[in-house]
């Protein structure tokens, strides 16, 4: 029996590449999250930005506290099974108003992670709609092999080379995923997704967490990794540590370290050695 989803939750993730609405936590506990993003952001004068977007959840206690969260891995264990790793996270955010967009394309592309038994789950820090920039997919696109993309990195792209698929995508078939304060989201890393602009008067902030079975391995170079449930048999990756205080001496050099193997797999082939703002 499933731990969280329903049994047609898990076969529309297995037939569609993805499955919504999924309540993982409540409301005030995600606006709590917010709350502490928005303070460091505060304390330092500006937005998340840069390197400390990605593989957010080894700076600080909180964002840790997410990919732990028993809910958000109740989920995924219902679709990869029992033994979970944490590659990787990655804050979108999307500000009031702004041109911030994320174009077409899957996650597979670059991240060279094999087998494709990858899953993202997707966590709405705001309640996330049209207006806002909701993601949008293909449903069922998972199932095609990996499309051709054009490395754009484009200044406005939230994604890591602006990556867009160079072929044309059947808009017709996009279905919008809304989501309230607290839910979530899980997708394939092969579903053709997207979404456009911020129109509205707030932030959209969405909080993507990539999980693996521990067979899953990185086929580019020796990567590294968080073990957050089971066990693992396989020995793929150097274990990352979980941070005992925000942004404490020990959180800041292992976030380098694991950051650093992710850009070298990420960017293999540019010039490229840093995430943008």
């Amino acid at each position: 029996m499933p731990k969280l989803l329903s049994a047609p939750q898990v076969a529309q993730y297995q037939s569609e590449g993805v499955s919504w609405p999924i309540r993982v936590m409540s409301s005030d506990d995600a606006s709590g999250f917010r709350a502490a993003l928005e303070a460091h952001e505060a304390q330092t004068g500006k937005p998340l930005q840069g390197n400390w977007r990605h593989k957010t959840h080894l700076l600080f206690t909180w964002a840790d506290a997410i990919a732990h969260h028993p809910a958000i891995l109740d989920a995924v264990q219902d679709c990869i099974g029992p033994n979970i790793i944490c590659w990787s996270s990655t804050f979108f955010i999307k500000e009031a108003k702004s041109p911030g967009f994320v174009s077409w394309h899957q996650d597979s592309t670059y991240w060279g992670l094999d087998p494709d038994d990858v899953i993202t789950a997707w966590v709405a820090l705001t309640d996330v709609n049209e207006k806002n920039g909701f993601m949008q997919v293909i449903p069922g696109s998972h199932k095609i092999d990996q499309l051709p993309h054009l490395d754009t990195f484009h200044k406005d792209n939230l994604l890591s080379r602006g990556q867009e698929i160079s072929v044309e995508v059947d808009k017709s078939k996009a279905c919008g995923i809304p989501l309230s304060m607290g839910e979530a989201s899980l997708h394939h890393i092969k579903l053709v997704h997207g979404s456009d602009a911020n129109r509205s008067e707030d932030r959209r902030i969405g909080f993507a967490i990539r999980y693996i079975p521990t067979n899953v391995r990185q086929t580019k170079l020796r990567d590294s990794a968080q073990l957050v449930r089971g066990a693992d048999e396989y020995g793929h990756f150097d274990w990352e540590p979980r941070p005992k205080a925000d942004l404490d001496e020990d959180a800041l050099a292992a976030h380098a370290n694991a950051v650093e193997r992710q850009l070298k797999a990420l960017h293999q082939g540019t010039d490229k050695t840093s995430f943008r703002p």
